[in-house]
């Protein structure tokens, strides 16, 4: 208990960024710096199998924000793969459910919704392009697009 103790008072007193791929907790501490699939492997089994996660978004510890913004390019990924002909659907008119949700995924703001739609919705053919033959194809297509408005472009996941 002591070490743990210890530990998160180390990484209370430096300002740790989360991997994006890990998450963060011990396992991120533990293998902060380092590169490749083993370390990444590691600090994701590490963060995972000690339950430490919880506390260090709690106590902001553990290279943890206790404010953060829960966001994942595979999780967008996930739900443009299973809805993707609902979305394609949606886009080709600038409106619908699974449209919204993708824009709610992104963190588009109510008041930029309706530039969101409209973007899509003009860019229909780029974005679901017969070069894009995956979700995530079809999301950096998207993301592309988007890059090219000042407004939209602050949606874009990291």
């Amino acid at each position: 208990m002591k070490k743990l103790i210890a530990i998160a008072l180390l990484a209370s007193s430096s300002v740790v960024m989360a991997d994006q791929d890990v998450g963060c907790g011990l396992g991120t501490i533990l293998f902060e710096g380092k590169s490749g699939v083993a370390p990444k492997i590691l600090a994701a089994t590490t963060n995972g199998s000690y339950g430490n996660q919880t506390f260090g978004i709690t106590s902001g510890t553990l290279g943890c924000q206790s404010d953060g913004v829960v966001s994942s390019r595979a999780r967008l990924s996930m739900f443009m793969g299973t809805n993707s002909e609902r979305l394609a659907r949606d886009m080709s008119v600038g409106h619908g459910e699974s449209l919204n949700v993708l824009a709610d995924l992104m963190g588009v703001k109510e008041q930029d919704k309706s530039l969101f739609f409209k973007t899509a919705q003009a860019n229909f053919s780029t974005i679901f392009a017969a070069d894009n033959k995956t979700a995530g194809q079809a999301l950096a297509a998207l993301q592309q697009v988007m890059a090219k408005d000042a407004v939209l472009a602050a949606y874009i996941a990291a």
